[in-house]
């Protein structure tokens, strides 16, 4: 009973205060986790799009590069990756288990990638809401978990907000779509193939140290297919023009993800990553908008938040977000009680915010409209 007691705290971010040390909040890893999580996809849009850097296959190459000796450097000089001792890893369970994960995840980071060439960071992040479906399907089809037309149903109301949200969308690349929804299948299918790997009390592992497996499968999976599609082009001009800087900084924050995913894993609880993750889409949605001047119109956002709806009940079910709502809910009435001040503001303030993306929603030509209206005037 104490413990779930304390899940719930946890949940709320109303967990009894430990005695005053160095242990940080959860609140920070969580953070933590938004930040670089939003930083990795604003970043390599800017690089691919914005820097003009037309060389997805390689960023991604390049990305796995880092990681594999970012990851060998902690296994020789540290013990964060000790845990890996654990695994019996073998040559033929290697190539048998882990190098088919690794040609999957491969595939949806060249497919994520090459999608930013051609769609907004917004409405990719729309489209991502799908992961939970092709995840769903995919498990049915590997015989992982038997059909079921009731969780069929939960997840439906996701694919009407997403169709809706890309009927909305003023910058539709049928191209581009395919590349998505070509990564989300392989996402899936990596994440059914983990699930089966991770079905064997053996082969338990962290993210981080998952990495350190997959990461030398990808990193030489995606080599193979930059070295035909994009190496021939590539010059050292194309990588001096974007500053070999940029790159170590690009490969350092997508890597440094990785370890923020394995602190949220160790402090929070699932309900906790669920609604981060969804908070984040949310926040990226919004950053693309303000970053990038990508055009979101209110259709969109009425599609978009019927997915987030069905996301969050398909994730949580009923009972676990009215367990939730009660414990915000009670947390907002003691706040109001003991800053009345400050959460008036906080409500104007939040007022205030979404009334603006409103506005600029219904603008002509989304949020670029509103912009280019403002900064002509």
């Amino acid at each position: 009973m104490g413990s779930s007691q304390d899940d719930r705290k946890l949940e709320s971010g109303t967990a009894a205060n430990a005695p005053q040390s160095n242990v940080l909040h959860p609140a920070f890893y969580i953070i933590l986790w938004i930040g670089l999580s939003s930083s990795v996809i604003l970043f390599n849009k800017w690089v691919l799009a914005s820097a003009k850097f037309d060389f997805p296959l390689f960023l991604t190459t390049w990305h796995m590069a880092f990681a594999t000796g970012m990851t060998q450097v902690l296994a020789h000089f540290t013990s964060t990756l000790d845990s890996r001792h654990k695994i019996p890893m073998t040559p033929i369970k290697y190539m048998k288990a882990i190098v088919p994960i690794g040609l999957m995840f491969s595939l949806s980071l060249i497919c994520g990638n090459l999608a930013y060439l051609y769609l907004s960071v917004s409405f990719i992040q729309m489209l991502k809401a799908t992961n939970a479906v092709a995840t769903l399907l995919a498990t049915w089809a590997f015989g992982i978990a038997p059909p079921n037309l009731r969780t069929l149903g939960n997840v439906f109301l996701i694919v009407v907000g997403v169709v809706i949200a890309s009927f909305g969308e003023i910058k539709f690349d049928v191209f581009g779509f395919l590349i998505q929804i070509g990564g989300i299948i392989f996402e899936a299918l990596r994440l059914v193939m983990v699930q089966r790997l991770l079905s064997s009390a053996e082969f338990k592992m962290d993210p981080l140290v998952s990495v350190y497996y997959f990461a030398p499968a990808c990193a030489v999976a995606n080599g193979l297919v930059m070295y035909f599609m994009e190496l021939p082009r590539l010059t050292m001009g194309d990588i001096n023009s974007l500053g070999v800087v940029t790159l170590i900084a690009n490969a350092l924050v997508a890597f440094l993800l990785n370890v923020a995913v394995v602190l949220l894993i160790g402090k929070t609880s699932a309900v906790v990553l669920t609604m981060a993750g969804i908070l984040k889409d949310i926040l990226l949605v919004v950053a693309s908008m303000v970053i990038f001047l990508d055009p979101v119109t209110m259709q969109q956002f009425f599609g978009y938040s019927i997915a987030l709806a069905g996301l969050v009940y398909y994730k949580l079910g009923a009972e676990k977000i009215k367990s939730l709502t009660t414990d915000v809910r009670l947390q907002m009435v003691d706040y109001q009680r003991n800053n009345p001040v400050k959460s008036k503001l906080v409500v104007l303030a939040a007022v205030a915010c979404a009334g603006l993306l409103v506005l600029c929603a219904a603008s002509p030509g989304g949020i670029s409209g509103f912009g280019a209206i403002s900064t002509t005037a």
